[in-house]
């Protein structure tokens, strides 16, 4: 009796702490979208410069969770966690001293790093402590404290800045390092982290965690589809963030408080989503769950344009979100599902951080069709986005998540 609640403290534990460590991580991140023209003005820099500095913390975090997902397996998924969150955090507090753009720069770059590296330990911690049955629900929690950074990031924003100003806001991202603190003093390293570990030392001709990614044709073939996946999945999110609000303000003269009030109805209809997810998820496998919010999505997306009243486009955005955004908690799972327990978080973070590196652009490619062409064409360009990742997770073998072994992919 005493083990077993001794072992669901730990579990409480390890998914309080992924939650936080994303929702924190989130919050420092998204700290820039609120000052960034701020920062333009005062440093006299272009619009395109400006736009730099997202770009550069997309690439710090492709490095960051290749680098810390290779320790992570390596050394312990408790030890690499924390250090990612020190290394985001005293990055982000120290932009607030920053007396140039080239210090942002390189500041912003090594909260990416920390950020990026965070990412797919925490997935991984999660899915080596719950059983697979509950992984897609576990998940979708740990997304969700994502979300809930990103909402905390705009209350912290709109609290400060008007007082203190932009450099302030910045002096926030300390917070994250008591969390640093919490995980290092109370939590341990997973048991399946460790019997991985005596696998590993009785086989020292093992290949390296990232060449495991693709060791077989079948393995690199994975490797290569999720990836994509994870591109789709960023590409969706960041297309409509980014643009949907000052398109919304465009079409039908949106108060810059009306575009905020539909980016809430949106973050509500992400949450909504993911809960939703991870249930069917657990209860139905990859192939059914993500079939039907691909669909779904690319219909929304796509519809979505015809929205005229307010009303339409507050309910349209919370269904949007629901579906586009809703299929983001079941990465962790997914991937996690497919790859032995030594390459986890290096699968986890190689992965989906290269995937928020090239699915990163995606604004660039909707401006140019909202340029050149019209909002039909950028919305139709999601839809078809949306096509090829439900075309690629059908050609997966099997069904992940229901009844499948841990790494049973990439171990055959």
């Amino acid at each position: 009796m005493a083990h077993t609640l001794e072992k669901n403290s730990y579990k409480k534990k390890v998914l309080a702490s992924s939650m936080l460590g994303l929702g924190l991580e989130g919050m420092d991140i998204m700290f820039l979208s609120f000052v960034l023209s701020t920062i333009i003005t005062e440093f006299g820099i272009s619009s395109a410069a400006g736009g730099l500095i997202a770009s550069i913390t997309n690439i710090g975090m492709l490095v960051g969770g290749v680098t810390f997902g290779i320790l992570a397996d390596k050394y312990g998924r408790i030890r690499v966690f924390t250090y990612t969150i020190f290394l985001f955090s005293i990055a982000t507090v120290l932009i607030g001293f920053a007396n140039n753009i080239y210090v942002i720069y390189f500041l912003r770059f090594l909260a990416g790093v920390g950020g990026g590296g965070e990412f797919g330990i925490g997935m991984a911690l999660v899915a080596e402590v719950f059983s697979k049955e509950k992984r897609g629900r576990m998940t979708s929690w740990v997304t969700i404290g994502g979300q809930m950074g990103a909402v905390l990031a705009a209350v912290l924003a709109a609290i400060i800045i008007p007082i203190f100003g932009w450099r302030a806001l910045f002096f926030a991202g300390i917070v994250p390092v008591l969390l640093a603190f919490f995980v290092r003093r109370n939590l341990d390293e997973t048991e399946e982290w460790k019997q991985a570990q005596k696998k590993i030392k009785k086989n020292e001709k093992r290949k390296s965690s990232l060449a495991q990614l693709f060791n077989s044709r079948k393995t690199t073939y994975v490797t290569i589809a999720l990836t994509i996946m994870s591109t789709v999945q960023v590409a969706g999110y960041f297309g409509l963030m980014n643009w949907l609000p000052s398109i919304l303000q465009d079409r039908l003269g949106l108060s810059v408080s009306g575009s905020s009030l539909w980016m809430i109805s949106t973050i509500i209809g992400m949450c909504a989503g993911m809960l939703l997810f991870g249930q069917i998820l657990d209860r139905f496998g990859a192939k059914t769950s993500y079939g039907i919010f691909l669909i779904a999505s690319a219909a929304s997306v796509f519809l979505y344009v015809f929205a005229q009243s307010a009303i339409a486009i507050l309910i349209g955005g919370a269904i949007v979100g629901f579906f586009a955004n809703g299929m983001n908690a079941g990465y962790g799972a997914l991937i996690s599902s497919f790859y032995p327990t030594e390459v986890r978080s290096t699968a986890n973070n190689t992965i989906f951080n290269t995937g928020r590196a090239l699915g990163g652009l995606s604004p660039i490619v909707i401006g140019f069709l909202l340029d050149k062409y019209s909002i039909t064409a950028a919305m139709t360009f999601l839809s078809i986005l949306y096509i090829i990742s439900l075309v690629i997770i059908m050609t997966l073998k099997g069904n992940p998540l229901k009844g499948m072994k841990h790494g049973e992919i990439a171990e055959e």
